[in-house]
């Protein structure tokens, strides 16, 4: 159901204000340049610090805009179960076609206090469900044997992979089956993910090469792997200096180099250092995205 390129979009800020017509903008260049799908008020898009009026406006305009032409994973978790419930009900009234959930942060529940967790979400939604394990941000990191105990649930569809173990993620692959989907969570590992099974990505660098990420999925599903291994590499530049600092400070960044949007991120974010803006400015000539 969500496979291929699915972007981690942007949150557009001007003034401190979500800018609603920036983000319209954003999703229409996706729309023309091959992704499969936009993923709004993930950790990329800010999630953390919009509030639940910005959040729910997100969702909505990504619904709006994309209704018809590209598949919506609304972003939707949060460390309290009763607050995910209640982001994953918004979406679902917004027209997403599915939400994703990430792995309780800070208060670090038990293997066992995941399962509840999720199974407590996915019981007061009709959307398809895809979790979400990131360890480097939450502190917890979500085991196979508990990925497959929520599998079983009829609507948790898939999960989005960014423990940086493909032992790991290889163990998901063989517990969950075929019906499972698990998406790439890291771009750098993107090739070598859809290679043992992976069905896709939620990408930081589609933000700026849509069609390039797209593309590797492309061909990784085609059994096209000369080729697929060919963009990975050619994408190893770019991936790496949309981490240089914290996501999404770098990408938003690359956005505002670009013309698209203003580079504003929300305390306690702040803007990319002088030296890290000349190492992006490099990278991005590099890929004939700025002059």
């Amino acid at each position: 159901m969500f496979e291929g390129s699915f972007v981690a979009i942007v949150t557009p800020m001007q003034g401190g204000k979500v800018d609603g017509a920036s983000l319209r903008d954003l999703i229409e260049f996706h729309i023309a340049n091959g992704t499969d799908g936009i993923v709004p008020c993930g950790t990329t898009g800010e999630s953390a610090t919009l509030t639940h009026d910005e959040h729910d406006e997100v969702v909505s305009i990504a619904a709006e805009v994309c209704k018809g032409k590209l598949s919506v994973l609304a972003g939707t978790g949060s460390n309290s179960t009763r607050e995910a419930i209640t982001l994953t009900q918004h979406a679902e009234k917004s027209g997403a076609d599915g939400a994703l959930l990430l792995t309780p942060y800070y208060n670090k529940p038990s293997q066992e206090g995941l399962y509840q967790h999720f199974a407590a979400v996915a019981k007061e939604t009709g959307l398809p469900v895809v979790l979400y394990n990131v360890p480097g941000r939450t502190a917890v990191n979500m085991l196979p044997e508990t990925v497959a105990r929520l599998a079983k649930i009829k609507n948790i569809v898939g999960i989005k992979e960014a423990s940086g173990s493909l032992q790991q993620i290889s163990k998901i692959i063989d517990l969950c089956g075929k019906d499972f989907t698990v998406i790439s969570g890291d771009d750098p590992l993107l090739w070598p993910i859809l290679a043992i099974g992976g069905r896709g990505v939620i990408s930081v660098t589609a933000n700026v090469l849509p069609q390039k990420v797209a593309d590797l999925c492309a061909k990784a599903a085609d059994n096209n792997v000369e080729e697929a291994q060919a963009l990975h590499y050619e994408l190893m530049k770019i991936n790496d200096v949309m981490f240089i600092d914290t996501n999404p400070v770098p990408v938003k960044t690359a956005l505002s180099l670009m013309g698209k949007i203003s580079a504003e991120v929300r305390l306690p974010l702040t803007a990319l250092s002088p030296e890290n803006n000349n190492k992006l400015k490099a990278v991005l000539r590099e890929y004939s995205l700025v002059d």
